[in-house]
């Protein structure tokens, strides 16, 4: 009951509020501008959104918390205020790289050394299972930092970073439940109402923007959730999930942003830039060039996410080590055949 009331009420809370906000974007004048190479919207759009996105799931998780014992959620709510104010400072006037970089960290920090949200192990991956304590430190902190700024950079194409939020947040939710981590499943659950919610406006031709304020909440969410998943207890899994890796399965469910990511910051640094330097260089931007329009491009990327996550989910006969090798040769087989075909010069419009 809990569960199905967290969908709902982030869901009708982002769904009602948002309209009048879009008023009073407009009336205050906060638009996101055209103009920039990277940006695809033609238009002035508002922005800011993810204010909603961060009042619904904040508001329907914390009125259907199951229990008395607030546990690790006393350091997620101040990690995710200061997250929230480092997006809106960004999307008012906004934000040095360096500043915003300082301020994952000390999120990162937050979460890693004082809630102990952390990878103590990669599970069979490589043969490698149990972390000393400073490789899984210096790995939790790292893994933090990338899955924040992934949402952030993924947010470049109406619809994209809320959809892919949406089935990962949807993907942790359903397996939290299955396995009966009940407040883990509430705030998944919370955060895809909100995300769905916010897709009825956001879904091209987007009417407003969730903005660095929605999309560094929704990453450091979906990071918390994915390294309580990967360090689960393996003997409160039910038999019939067993031989689902967990880790397999999370880095799974955040394919896209992850893989996006990796590819553009690799892509920049070879180029001579600054990884953090924007560009219009992305899959979402590629997709877009040879020929898919916006929402074309967008339900391609839910496909390829959905399609990986059942992957990693119907896979269960393969050790860790060689899933994780056919996952990523199949991706980057993929993204090879993406970045071959010839492209239409004049496909952005």
């Amino acid at each position: 009951m809990a569960i199905a009331l967290s969908v709902l009420i982030s869901f009708f809370i982002v769904l009602l509020a948002t309209p009048s906000f879009i008023k009073v974007a407009e009336i205050k004048n906060l638009f996101d501008e055209p103009g920039e190479a990277r940006k695809l919207h033609k238009h002035r759009i508002p922005s800011m959104g993810g204010i909603m996105i961060f009042a619904g799931t904040l508001f329907s998780f914390m009125i259907c918390y199951p229990s008395e014992d607030i546990g690790y959620i006393k350091y997620l709510i101040p990690s995710l205020l200061v997250m929230f104010f480092i997006g809106i400072k960004d999307d008012i006037i906004g934000t040095a790289a360096v500043k915003k970089l300082i301020g994952h960290l000390m999120v990162a920090f937050i979460m890693v050394l004082m809630a102990e949200i952390k990878i103590t192990s990669l599970y069979g991956i490589f043969d490698v299972r149990e972390l000393p304590d400073w490789a899984s430190i210096t790995l939790s902190i790292f893994t933090f930092v990338v899955i924040i700024n992934a949402f952030n950079i993924i947010d470049g194409v109406d619809g994209l970073a809320g959809g892919v939020g949406c089935i990962a947040s949807t993907a942790f939710g359903i397996w939290f439940l299955l396995i009966g981590s009940t407040v883990d499943a509430i705030i998944s659950f919370a955060l895809a109402g909100a995300l769905l919610g916010f897709l009825r406006f956001n879904f091209h031709p987007a009417k407003i923007f969730m903005g660095d304020s929605g999309s560094l909440i929704v990453g450091l969410i979906l990071c918390v959730l994915a390294i309580r998943l990967i360090e689960f207890d393996a003997d409160a899994i039910p038999r019939n999930m067993m031989k689902i890796s967990k880790p397999i399965f999370a880095m799974s469910v955040l394919v896209y942003p992850l893989l996006d990511t990796f590819r553009i910051f690799i892509y920049r640094i070879l180029k001579g830039t600054s990884p953090f330097a924007a560009d219009n260089n992305h899959i979402h931007h590629r997709l877009i060039k040879l020929g898919l329009n916006h929402a074309q491009a967008v339900l391609l990327i839910y496909f390829f996410n959905i399609a990986v996550i059942l992957y990693s989910v119907l896979v269960q006969d393969l050790s860790t080590s060689w899933t994780f090798i056919s996952l990523a040769g199949i991706v980057f087989v993929l993204m090879g055949i993406l970045f071959v075909v010839p492209i239409k010069r004049d496909s952005i419009n």
